[in-house]
């Protein structure tokens, strides 16, 4: 695309410029209205600037993103309410043997729920419990929150279900839904393995040392315990028959998010109306779910698909929807509609464009060169602009450079961008909305809270950002369908 006149350009990119500082800081001193009022803002600039005209702005929403980003809310809301989640936490607190295996659990747990569930959805639902599991074995919480939200991310870029950069990737490249998974599947697994391992290393001493403390504490609470029973309680003759004379205390975890109510335990309850039709409920939720991925599988349009769904869900509950429909967060679709009006203006300047144009030569994925200017430029450009706007920006592009070489060439690209711009959010702090959800949870959490700081976080996304994105390049794309 040519470039615009000079008045459009100029105007379109401070529309786009306020956008950016919007979303990237989105309580600057000058304007303090946040980031869905930023792209609403922007957008409306996109029109005051006759960069965009009114019916261009409206055409430039994407619905189908909109309906599936919506429909994957409320079934998110069902299945917590059906104990989804609360049941991988169970599984992360299983026969748990200290703290590196506890953090390579929160790893793969948390990569696969993810794929499944978004990242954003398993880093809500998921922080406060894993910050509680920490603090019953005195576990420090940093390591843990990296590798919920590292792992989020990386986990996320598997599915075109699992980030919202995904879902614009797959309804632009038309890449069904199996061929979109085996194709970023081998470089999500090895990702997962390097990331964990990394968490490993850069935190083994800290782990270790909090296993020994906690050892120790487990056992000067079984000896306490022993001490008590034996002043307060006579110790019997010794029966025949080898029978065991008392038992050492049980040390369990307990967390208040894993409390299962013990009236479920009675064989009464199944004659409790209520009970049985809660237990219906559930069951319907995961059965309507798998189907769900099933259909994504086979190729059914993954909007319509997930809108039945979630409508399902509530036509079966026979109940007012209003309180699950209070739970979606209409901020998040305002805000994309506000940057899909902004992003179509930005491009409508022809900047991106002509940007592409003069990187392209350099930027073919048919060479090792060439997807390395490709993954650089994309990593920072998802760090500077975030991964959303930079896809909706390149993927045009990419795709039709990628085009001039041959179809599976295209195919590969929209996978690349789809890779390289996910893992690009585990960079830093700002890169990536699951990383902002961790740290926002975890410093407000009520117990074992804490202060996921910037810094914090940089030094150990920067290292893992540059070596997960390497390794994870040429596996793109190895299993056809």
């Amino acid at each position: 695309m040519a470039l615009a006149s000079v008045s459009k350009v100029v105007l379109g990119s401070i529309a786009f410029g306020v956008f950016w500082v919007l979303a990237v800081f989105p309580s600057v001193p000058f304007m303090p209205i946040g980031r869905t009022a930023g792209a609403l803002l922007s957008a409306v600039l996109m029109i005051v600037f006759h960069v965009i005209s009114p019916d261009e702005a409206y055409a430039s929403v994407d619905l189908p993103i909109l309906g599936l980003l919506f429909a994957t809310m409320v079934v998110g809301t069902y299945l917590k309410s059906a104990g989804m989640f609360k049941h991988l936490g169970t599984l992360l607190a299983w026969k748990s043997q200290g703290g590196r295996d506890l953090l390579c659990r929160v790893c793969i747990v948390t990569a696969l729920a993810s794929a499944l569930f978004t990242n954003d959805t398993c880093c809500v639902v998921l922080t406060e419990f894993v910050l509680e599991l920490a603090a019953e074995r005195n576990l420090p919480a940093k390591p843990f929150l990296l590798a919920l939200a590292s792992s989020a991310n990386i986990g996320s870029s598997a599915t075109p279900i699992g980030n919202p950069q995904n879902l614009v990737i797959a309804f632009n490249s038309k890449i069904p839904f199996p061929k979109f998974l085996l194709g970023i599947l081998p470089a999500m697994l090895a990702g997962m393995a390097v990331n964990m391992v990394m968490l490993l290393c850069m935190y083994w001493k800290d782990l270790a040392a909090a296993d020994i403390a906690a050892d120790g504490k487990q056992m000067e609470a079984v000896e306490e315990g022993l001490q008590a029973a034996a002043s307060k309680t006579p110790s019997p003759p010794a029966p025949s028959g080898g029978q065991q004379l008392n038992k050492s205390p049980k040390l369990a975890y307990s967390s208040p998010l894993m409390t299962e109510d013990i009236s479920t335990k009675h064989p009464w309850f199944m004659h409790c109306t209520e009970e049985r039709r809660k237990l219906f409920l559930k069951s319907f939720a995961y059965i309507v779910t798998v189907g769900m991925v099933i259909a994504y599988m086979v190729g059914l349009n993954m909007s319509w698909t997930a809108i039945t769904t979630a409508i399902a869900l509530v036509v079966v509950d026979f109940r007012d929807a209003e309180p699950c429909l209070d739970k979606v967060s209409y901020s998040l679709l305002v805000f994309f509609s506000g940057m899909f009006i902004t992003v179509s203006g930005f491009n409508k300047t022809g900047l991106p464009g002509a940007i592409w144009n003069f990187m392209a030569p350099y930027s073919k994925v048919n060479s090792v060169g060439g997807i390395s200017v490709l993954s650089i430029i994309i990593l920072l450009l998802s760090n500077l602009a975030s991964n959303v706007p930079t896809v909706l920006l390149m993927g045009g592009e990419v795709a039709s450079a990628a085009a001039l070489i041959s179809p599976a060439a295209v195919t590969r690209s929209w996978l690349l961008l789809a890779w390289v711009s996910t893992v690009a959010g585990n960079l830093s702090l700002l890169g990536s909305a699951a990383n902002l959800i961790v740290c926002e949870q975890a410093r407000r959490a009520p117990r074992n809270a804490y202060d996921l700081t910037f810094w914090n976080h940089i030094v150990f996304g920067v290292p893992s950002t540059l070596i997960v994105t390497a390794i994870g390049i040429p596996l793109i794309g190895k299993i056809n369908v």
